[in-house]
């Protein structure tokens, strides 16, 4: 019995590896074969609508880098403390364009002393004085004024021509002689012009002129609207006088004796 019984588990564990283990030269039936797939990654979930909110609101934002100092010029204007000379300058500028009809600005290029004397005494002689002022007093001056745009016109040595009296011809015939002066524009009776508009402006018939021309055609036409008045009745009178002669009777007499002696 207890040799039976020792066998008995002997038998079924060989009857098991042989009903299990497959036998040499046998493929089962079906085979478990691993296709290959992607790794499995977690996806990350989608942040919530308000959560980005408060991140975006909340993010760090760096502050600029500012430039270093000195890089730029400074935004302060430093205001300078303008001197008695300056202040006694600027108030004979205002004279001179309270005064003055006319005040040209030009450019003087490497002008001697000697040619600039003889300028001198030609435009004197038609009543122009030559006036030098620095051109920081003169841009001083211009600034915040009526006259600010002429500011542009004072870069480099300029020299203003000035009278009481607009007289332009004159001061461009002597400027012709004196080829190293450069007429760069001016204010004329108030009005800014160029170095072409004063050239234009002096081709225009003097004030005189004008007003000589339009009392003759004035005179003209009054003398031809009293003419015209005149003749209406003159000739009405001519033609009453024609027709009292016709019938009076010396007329009528005149006229038989005249057909008698045809």
């Amino acid at each position: 019995m207890t040799t039976s019984g020792a066998g008995f588990p002997a038998k079924m564990a060989t009857t098991l590896c042989l009903k299990l283990l497959p036998k040499q030269g046998w493929l089962p039936l079906t085979q478990s074969v691993r296709h290959g797939s992607k790794a499995v990654t977690r996806h990350r979930k989608p942040m919530h609508i308000l959560k980005q909110k408060i991140m975006a609101v909340t993010q760090y934002i760096p502050p600029e880098r500012g430039a270093p100092p000195g890089a730029y010029p400074s935004k302060i204007k430093q205001v300078q403390q303008e001197s008695g000379l300056m202040l006694l300058l600027k108030r004979e500028l205002k004279t001179v364009f309270q005064d003055c009809k006319m005040i040209a600005v030009v450019q003087n290029n490497a002008s001697n002393a000697e040619d600039m004397m003889i300028l001198k005494h030609r435009l004197h002689k038609h009543g122009i004085t030559v006036k030098f002022f620095p051109n920081q007093v003169t841009r001083s001056f211009l600034d915040g004024s009526i006259y600010s745009n002429m500011a542009p016109l004072f870069i480099g040595p300029t020299v203003l021509f000035v009278s009481k009296e607009p007289k332009v011809k004159e001061m461009l015939t002597t400027l012709r002689s004196s080829p190293q002066m450069t007429l760069l524009g001016g204010c004329i009776e108030n009005m800014l012009l160029s170095a072409p508009g004063i050239v234009s402006y002096s081709k225009l018939p003097s004030v005189t002129v004008v007003q000589g021309e339009l009392v003759s055609g004035l005179t003209v036409l009054t003398s031809h609207t009293a003419s015209m008045i005149r003749h209406h009745p003159a000739h009405l009178s001519a033609l009453l006088q024609q027709y009292l002669k016709q019938q009076s009777p010396d007329s009528a007499e005149g006229t038989p004796k005249a057909e008698e002696a045809t």
